[in-house]
């Protein structure tokens, strides 16, 4: 047993994941799929004993599928409005089916439908996290999905993979879990490569590991790529994620450290609540900065100057989140704009002295604020 799984074993607040394609036996995405009851059952078994000493968190899909089977389509809706409406009929059968699955095991569960702006909003963000602290401080296992109801492109997180990784944030979890149709990460497809082997731990996930998995699944949301990203997103955060099988006593085996799945080590330790919840954000730009300010904000941890930016991508105004990246390589922090990105062309390589002369006033002497700035790579 290594070091990483053996770990695994002495976390308390464990975020499950659990996607449409375990609860529906692996149905793709042009069909009506119809939500495995006997699966289901198996998986509240798991949780169940997951609880014991320990506070879950459960984030699940499932909603449209349910909405799907009871309005007896015979596929899945690819109109935004019929999605919605099948949401809204599946979601109440969703939570029925986890409030009499899990009473019968002697836990109580809530339900909590989150919108990305709930997440992008400080104070909502705030609301949220001080309702899911009560809910877990008296023992009841929170089921969150998104609001697919009312969310819109605009802001909708994509897919509850995403999802689930905000959420580790949002309640300070310890690990995230990743059910999949899948046994873990392969170096290839298994499904098309009979050689395809699965990489039980994973340092960092790297662009070549996402290229890997980027090869395509029908199944769920996202397939692979979007737990993968997920899996970064926690790691990053300093907490360890695992993407393993959806299958009966995986959640006990796992925790028992035995060698299931893929599990993705986590980068360091987790960072400051509003460092995370920044990471949260949707940026609304992007600024190209120089190998200089790129030191500078890594190495030794200071604001960015308007003398290190060669460039502004997007329009954004100021307080907003925005990507920096340096021009060999991708984003490598995020950070809120002290400037609006009008503000930031005039100023862009501009000693700090000079930004009142520029603008006919003066902020800050930065563009973004060390204390409004975490790296994130």
């Amino acid at each position: 047993m290594s070091n990483l799984r053996s770990s695994l074993s002495r976390c308390r607040r464990p975020v499950i994941k659990i996607g449409s394609a375990v609860l529906t036996g692996g149905a793709g995405k042009e069909l009506a799929p119809s939500l495995d009851r006997r699966k289901f059952a198996s998986l509240c078994d798991d949780i169940a004993a997951v609880a014991q000493g320990r506070t879950p968190v459960i984030v699940s899909s499932g909603a449209v599928a349910l909405g799907v089977e009871r309005l007896g389509f015979r596929q899945r809706p690819k109109e935004m409005a019929l999605k919605q409406a099948a949401a809204a009929v599946g979601q109440s059968r969703l939570m029925r089916l986890y409030d009499d699955e899990l009473e019968t095991r002697g836990l109580r569960c809530a339900q909590v439908l989150l919108t990305h702006a709930d997440i992008a909003n400080r104070s909502r963000y705030l609301n949220a996290r001080r309702a899911l602290a009560e809910l877990l401080g008296r023992n009841v296992v929170p089921v969150i999905n998104e609001n697919d109801t009312v969310s819109v492109e605009e802001i909708k997180f994509g897919d509850n993979d995403a999802l689930a990784a905000m959420v580790v944030d949002l309640v300070e979890a310890d690990l995230l879990v990743i059910l999949t149709d899948a046994g873990g990460v392969y170096t290839s497809d298994p499904r098309r490569d009979p050689a395809a082997r699965r990489i039980p731990e994973i340092e960092r996930v790297t662009p070549e590991i996402e290229a890997v998995a980027d090869s395509g699944s029908a199944l769920g949301t996202g397939g692979m790529i979007t737990k993968l990203r997920a899996a970064r997103r926690a790691s990053e955060g300093g907490v360890a994620c695992a993407i393993v099988p959806g299958e009966p006593g995986v959640l006990q085996r796992l925790l028992a450290g035995e060698d299931v799945g893929t599990v993705v080590q986590q980068q360091g330790e987790p960072r400051g609540l509003r460092k995370r919840w920044m990471l949260d954000l949707k940026p609304r730009g992007l600024l190209v900065v120089d190998a200089g300010a790129r030191t500078a904000l890594i190495e030794r941890k200071k604001s960015l100057l308007p003398r290190g930016v060669q460039g502004v991508q997007g329009e954004f105004n100021a307080g907003d989140p925005v990507d920096i990246v340096s021009p060999e390589g991708p984003p490598f922090a995020r950070g809120l704009s002290v400037y609006s990105a009008e503000e930031i062309r005039r100023i862009l390589g501009c000693a700090s002295y000079e930004i009142e002369a520029k603008l006919g006033y003066r902020l800050l002497d930065c563009v973004v604020h060390r204390d409004d700035l975490v790296v994130t790579r």
